[in-house]
Order: C-alpha cells, then structure tokens, then sequence
C-alpha cells in the first residue's frame, strides 16, 4: 500500500507505534524490565549493558519525536551507567553479590524514584500526560490529580515487587521462586498498567460529578480488574508447563481463568477503553479550570 505522496503507508504507521510506545511510561520502564528478564547467574555485565542500551535508544527516540527528555528517562541512564561502571571495576565476589540482589537493588530503587516525584511534587506520569493532553489542561487539578494517584499505584506496585524479592531471597534463599520471583512482580505490574489505562476514564468524571458538572459517567470499575481471569489462566499454564505448581492446582488455576473470562465478558461487556491517553485524562473532560 502507498500512500498519496507515493510512499509507503508502513513506515507512518511505524513511526506512529514508536510514538505512542515513546509517549508511554512503558518506555521508561523497558530498561528495567530487559534487566529482569536477562539477568541471571553470570549475567550481570550482559543485563546491565542490554538495559543501558535500551535506556540511551528510548533517550534518543524521545528526542528525535521532538518531546521533552522525561526525568524517568535521565533516571534510566543514569541508574545503568552507574551499574554498567560498577560492573567493570567490581571484584568477582561483588559481582556475585549483586547478581543476588539485582531484582531487589532495581525495585528500591524505581519505589525510591516513583515516591521521590511524588515527594517533589513532580509525578513522573504527568511528563507522559502532557505529551497526550493539550497544553490548556495541564493546571487542571483534576489533570494533575490522576497523576498523582496513578504515579502512587507505580509506587505501590513496585513496593510489592520489592518486597516478594526480598522474601524470596532473603527468606527462601532463591531468586527464581516462581510465585515471588515472577508471578506476583508480574501481577503487581500487570495491575499498574491497567490502572495507568482505567483510572483516567474514572477518577475525572467522578471527581466531576461531585463538583456537580456535566460529564459522561465514569467507567465501570470491572474495567480495572478485566486482565485477571486471563492472567489467572497464564498463570495455571505457566506452573503446568514448568511444573512449578502441582497438577491439581495448576488445573483449578486454568479453570477459574477460563470461567472468569466467561463470565467478565458476559456481565461486564462493556468494560473496555472508551478513548482517553494512558496517564492522563482526556481532554474533552477535563477543563483547564475547574
């Protein structure tokens, strides 16, 4: 397909993928979760040098778009060129060290960084709404408001991270646990995301129709819980697969997944995204000044 110019209609729809992946907290946090995924045993070097890669190639995607250098995204270089440095000077015993506490000492410090832009009164989301929203409502308290309260669910989330890490290595003596070592990180970010997504279309109109003011109703709250049959599901699958759960668990774990998707879709059909950006409120609901 070409476009009228002539040209190839993909790489406008590429361009646009790259943008919105840009514009999204994802991008920042792809670092981190590349880290996760490749670091292991002997890995420190490769993970941390993989991460920093993709910290400097979000960095300069952000800037070639022509946006604002997020803060997450200065954090991202900063964090792994200071790992990248301690990797090539530090003793074998110290590289070990840190290979155990990689997941912990990556979670502490994106909590620290998530609640220090709170305490600074800088939520990091509200730099990826603003790329979403027109400059005329970026005073609004409500627009400023649902940043907040979205950057405190990543707070949240990565609180319980850290947490499932540290039992499972300081407790359990194991960093590949898979209920505290995958399973409830990937859950607690799971539901990050799908606050991330639901509460713009929720927390405004209701904040909204307090205030008295005509608005569309706010989404129905089912819509924030619809990725957990499915991550239940996943969940069965995975522990059958690895066989990380026993058989009768794993099954009860794939049948009440696949129930719950049958019963999310038929009693709540509707609980779906209804066309607002991920971090911030959309535009037409929310007024500079309210």
């Amino acid at each position: 397909m070409t476009s009228a110019s002539g040209g190839s209609a993909h790489p406008a729809r590429g361009s646009s993928l790259v943008r919105a992946f840009v514009n999204s907290p994802l991008s920042g946090l792809a670092p981190w979760i590349l880290m996760a995924v490749l670091s292991g045993p002997g890995r420190f070097e490769e993970s941390v040098s993989a991460a920093l890669g993709l910290a400097l190639l979000v960095l300069f995607a952000s800037w070639r778009l022509g946006n604002s250098i997020k803060l997450l995204e200065w954090f991202d270089v900063a964090f792994f060129a200071v790992l990248c440095g301690i990797g090539l000077f530090a003793s074998p015993s110290m590289i070990t060290w840190l290979e155990l506490w990689a997941g912990e000492i990556v979670n502490l410090a994106l909590v620290s960084f998530a609640l220090g832009s709170v305490l600074i009164r800088r939520p990091f989301t509200l730099e990826y709404a603003k790329e979403q929203t027109p400059e005329e409502f970026w005073d609004s308290p409500i627009f400023i408001r649902t940043n907040y309260v979205i950057t405190c669910a990543w707070v949240a989330a990565f609180g319980v991270s850290a947490i499932a890490g540290l039992i499972g290595d300081a407790v359990l003596g194991t960093s590949d646990n898979f209920w505290l070592g995958w399973i409830i990180p990937i859950g607690a970010t799971v539901f990050a995301i799908a606050f991330t997504e639901f509460y713009p279309d929720y927390g405004p109109p209701r904040a909204m129709q307090q205030m008295g003011l005509d608005t569309d109703p706010p989404v129905s709250i089912a819509r924030l819980f619809d990725w957990v049959p499915v991550f239940v599901l996943i969940v069965g699958i995975a522990g059958l697969v690895t066989d990380a759960t026993t058989n009768v668990l794993g099954w009860i774990l794939v049948v009440v997944g696949a129930v719950g998707i049958r019963l999310m879709h038929r009693f709540f059909p509707d609980a779906k995204k209804s066309g607002t950006g991920d971090d911030g409120a959309s535009a037409p609901d929310v007024p500079a000044r309210p």
